[in-house]
């Protein structure tokens, strides 16, 4: 089920010790699923809105998946916007 896929990603961005290697594509399913919103900025930049709050985040290339340096501002961001693993 798509609610349980979502969930793990985010207790995956909230795990200790931070987690490199969760996948992007990921990552943005869970945004959209919470409400974000996502735009293509220049490059690999993506701009995300949520709760009044913004980031801009660096869609990983070539690999697919977030860094922990990634992971800690998703999770920073997260927190920020009153989203945080149930």
């Amino acid at each position: 089920m798509r609610v349980d896929r979502h969930q793990r990603t985010l207790q995956a961005i909230f795990a200790d010790p931070v987690r490199a290697g969760i996948r992007w594509s990921d990552v943005e399913s869970m945004l959209r699923h919470v409400g974000a919103q996502i735009s293509e900025g220049r490059g690999s930049r993506v701009r995300v809105a949520l709760a009044g709050i913004r980031a801009v985040f660096h869609r990983p290339h070539p690999r697919k998946e977030a860094d922990k340096g990634a992971v800690k501002s998703l999770r920073r961001f997260l927190s920020e916007a009153g989203v945080v693993p149930s």
